[in-house]
């Protein structure tokens, strides 16, 4: 499979994962689909729907796998076989939609165009959402990218900010989205579906790093 054939797939599963999020008062944040065209891995981040719940848990990640894996082989996206991985938004948030543009403003972000031609890549602090546009402010100054030129754009976490004055040295850690909440570890991928070939039959689970 091409890029362009993995990235339609990826929206074709967004799409469908996005009418059934609301009932299970889930976020889907993202969808990419990676890897071997003959096996490739199918990726799904995903976070509460209500955006004043703490990050989403370890546990949580995992309950809402079934429903995510059981969608994905019902619509049967790949004739081969593919690895699920379904995991938290993590520190480096993905950012897609408008409302996620402006949630977001003032974190510091990587950003990345479609253009074919020039400069793809950008990094600094996004300034917000506006008029179908993502603003971003940048060490050379202000640019802005209509929506569907943006390839991709994540949170960039600050692991090591400096410390404020009257405070002593010292890490803490990273502000922004993905952070998991007080006393709970950060929800990585969790354990998959890889759909077996028709021939084979039914589905086995297969766990993901």
């Amino acid at each position: 499979m091409s890029a362009a054939t993995f990235d339609a797939l990826a929206e074709r599963i967004l799409a469908r994962l996005e009418q059934e999020a609301p009932a299970h008062d889930v976020d889907i944040v993202s969808v990419e689909v990676v890897g071997a065209s003959g096996a490739p891995t199918v990726r799904v981040r995903i976070d509460h729907a209500d955006e004043s719940a703490p990050s989403i848990s370890l546990d949580e990640v995992t309950a809402e796998t079934a429903w995510i894996s059981e969608l994905i082989d019902e619509m049967d996206p790949v004739s081969s076989s593919f690895t699920l991985e379904v995991s938290s938004p993590g520190l480096s948030r993905p950012l897609r939609r408008p409302h996620d543009f402006e949630r977001f403003a003032g974190e510091q972000v990587s950003l990345k165009t479609r253009a074919r031609e020039g400069r793809r890549h950008y990094t600094g602090r996004l300034v917000g959402f506006e008029d179908g546009r993502v603003l971003l402010s940048c060490d050379e100054g202000d640019v802005s990218f209509p929506l569907e030129e943006v390839a991709s754009c994540n949170v960039k976490p600050d692991l090591d900010p400096k410390p404020k004055p009257g405070k002593g040295p010292g890490k803490r850690k990273a502000a922004g989205a993905g952070r998991p909440a007080a006393g709970e570890k950060d929800a990585g991928p969790e354990p998959g579906a890889s759909k077996k070939d028709k021939a084979a039959g039914g589905t086995s689970g297969q766990a993901s790093e």
